[in-house]
């Protein structure tokens, strides 16, 4: 089943979007929503375009979030480099350990972005981003995003832009330490692999036909983003630049020769 889409405007967006995509003609597009459905709506898949740097920020967990009487509703994510322009860079973690004290004062005086580590990055990228962590995407990044379905998100810094901050809440659940080595990693330029095996969701790379291990862990309800090449899912044709629903992997045929990223909740 087919996703429906949801594209987002925004300031920081892009004009010119990487294939498959065409943003019409004057429109800065910076998201693209795949509406979860009912069958699975604890996660949710977008692509993000950005020609401007987004706002340093955090996401509480599932028990931070419930504590502030908001459900257990925290965000978990990842991202998939997809396109980046020169230079482009993800801001995730810490330089070094930062007390609560510390990381207010750098939001307040706007050292922050100084003091986050900026990795350069380029497509085939992936970046694990569990709850806590303190990150911010630069301009010239084409990204998949895959994250438990939330939108609750603390600003701690915005380049002086007048939006709101949040810095009470921020800074009660943001994590001052520097981002682990092994979250980050480069899909395989061939072959299958699981990126993602964490406490709320799995994400795997199907590389041409599942193996087995892929048709054990994803035997029930499940997302599907087509990479390259079309996928099958209950007989529907999905092309790269969408996402659809499948009720187990039996229901999906991958393309021999093409890839596509497989999510499904814990």
């Amino acid at each position: 089943m087919h996703l429906p889409t949801r594209t987002v405007e925004k300031v920081w967006g892009m004009d010119v979007l990487p294939a498959p995509f065409v943003a019409p003609e004057g429109k800065r597009i910076g998201e693209i929503w795949f509406e979860p459905p009912e069958e699975l709506s604890e996660l949710l898949v977008k692509y993000l375009f950005t020609s401007e740097k987004l706002s340093v920020q955090c996401h509480p967990d599932d028990d931070q979030a419930e504590a502030a009487g908001l459900g257990r509703n925290g965000k978990e994510e990842c991202w998939l480099v997809i396109a980046a322009q020169p230079g482009a860079t993800l801001g995730i973690g810490f330089k070094r350990e930062l007390s609560a004290d510390e990381m207010r004062a750098a939001a307040l005086d706007g050292s922050i972005e100084e003091l986050l580590v900026w990795h350069q990055v380029e497509a085939g990228d992936f970046f694990t981003i569990p709850a806590n962590t303190v990150h911010a995407i630069g301009p010239g990044c084409s990204i998949i995003e895959i994250q438990q379905n939330s939108d609750i998100t603390y600003r701690l810094y915005d380049y002086g832009r007048p939006r709101e901050l949040h810095l009470e809440a921020g800074m009660a659940v943001a994590d001052g330490a520097p981002y682990p080595a092994h979250l980050h990693q480069r899909i395989p330029a061939s072959g299958s692999a699981t990126l993602v095996d964490g406490p709320h969701f799995t994400l795997d790379l199907i590389d041409g036909v599942a193996e087995d291990a892929q048709l054990y862990a994803y035997a029930e309800k499940l997302l599907v983003v087509p990479l390259s090449g079309d996928v099958l899912v209950s007989g529907e044709v999905v092309s790269p630049g969408e996402c659809a629903y499948a009720p187990g992997i039996a229901d999906v045929t991958f393309a021999p020769e093409g890839k596509a990223l497989v999510a499904a909740p814990r």
